[in-house]
């Protein structure tokens, strides 16, 4: 059975990047900040990637954001997905809601022409946000069965089979399709994109579709950094004049 997937992914500040609040607190100030595809959306595309090349058919990755999200785009056809959408904005963070209803008017519009997804794969939750509700809210608005926390899938006949991860073992799950999932990160290792893969996510068309935007659930009071665990390093001194402070600092743990 050849297979029809649709991958949606989110522009994210790259792990580990310092985050800075603009002086209004109201935004994250992007001067100095490197973006990638949020960790779960990446084995999100790597799954989808790995189910055409079983069963054969083609693959789709979408995103709302702002131009330069293309880049994102590009990232996931380099690491073989076929074809890429931008539900293009302005740079204005939009919340859960929002978002939802704007990517399943995109879906509408692109299974209107291409026919229906067989599946819609979505990351667990997006590495910015984390609201765990863009996968579930498109999926409600589609009428389609939805699991989250996924770690394993199995496309079978007309169906499908999905595991999530409990402390004993898996929950296994059984789905017609068309269906909707959102996987967490370790269900596979995406791959690092070839050059050949580079080439062709260099020269590949972007599909821009122009969203409604309505109206969100949310509205922002401020943004602000949580807590810091500051640590503190002190040195002792170098070779045989630092013994006895290092024999006050056992000592005092409890190691002496």
């Amino acid at each position: 059975m050849a297979l029809n997937i649709l991958v949606a992914v989110k522009r994210v500040p790259a792990p580990g990047a310092k985050i800075v609040l603009t002086e209004d607190a109201q935004r994250i100030d992007t001067k100095h900040l490197g973006f990638t595809v949020s960790p779960h959306e990446e084995c999100a595309v790597e799954e989808a990637v790995q189910l055409t090349g079983q069963h054969g058919g083609e693959s789709t990755v979408l995103t709302l954001g702002p131009e330069v999200a293309e880049e994102q785009l590009r990232t996931a056809i380099s690491m073989g997905i076929n074809h890429g959408v931008l539900v293009a904005t302005d740079d204005e963070e939009w919340d859960a809601i929002a978002t939802a209803a704007a990517l399943t008017d995109a879906i509408t519009t692109l299974e209107a022409e291409r026919g229906a997804f067989d599946l819609i794969l979505f990351g667990n939750e997006s590495a910015d946000a984390g609201n765990y509700q863009v996968g579930v809210r498109v999926a409600h608005a589609l009428d389609r069965p939805v699991v989250s926390g996924i770690k394993d899938i199995e496309v079978t006949g007309d169906g499908v089979t999905m595991k999530r991860a409990v402390d004993d073992g898996f929950e296994v799950m059984q789905l017609p399709l068309p269906a909707v999932a959102a996987v967490k990160e370790g269900i596979n290792l995406p791959r690092y994109p070839a050059m050949r893969g580079r080439l062709i996510a260099k020269k590949a068309q972007i599909r821009h579709i122009t969203p409604e935007q309505r109206q969100g659930g949310l509205s922002r009071v401020r943004l602000r950094h949580p807590q810091q665990d500051q640590t503190e390093t002190q040195i002792l001194g170098t070779g045989a004049e630092a013994a006895p402070a290092v024999a006050r600092i056992f000592e005092e743990v409890g190691l002496l």
